[in-house]
């Protein structure tokens, strides 16, 4: 099931971490995770794509996924 950006925000609250903490941690820029949670910037490829992916709020792959099947297929 995916995830809100509600429930993103509920859970980076219970976890104690704020947006940014969590968007540097993993390696992406805090205005552009807090732009995909509002909605503000359509995450349909590269580094918004991946942001949606890792919160849990699109269906996808990121790129160490496809890293790894292309070596398992080889």
């Amino acid at each position: 099931m995916l995830r809100t950006a509600t429930d993103v925000l509920e859970e980076f609250r219970l976890r104690g971490i704020s947006v940014a903490q969590w968007a540097r941690h993993n390696g992406f820029n805090p205005t552009l995770v807090y732009q995909v949670l509002r909605e503000k910037h359509v995450p349909t490829r590269g580094q918004s794509h991946r942001i949606a992916v890792a919160l849990g709020m699109k269906k996808g792959f990121l790129e160490q996924d496809l890293s790894l099947m292309n070596q398992v297929a080889q």
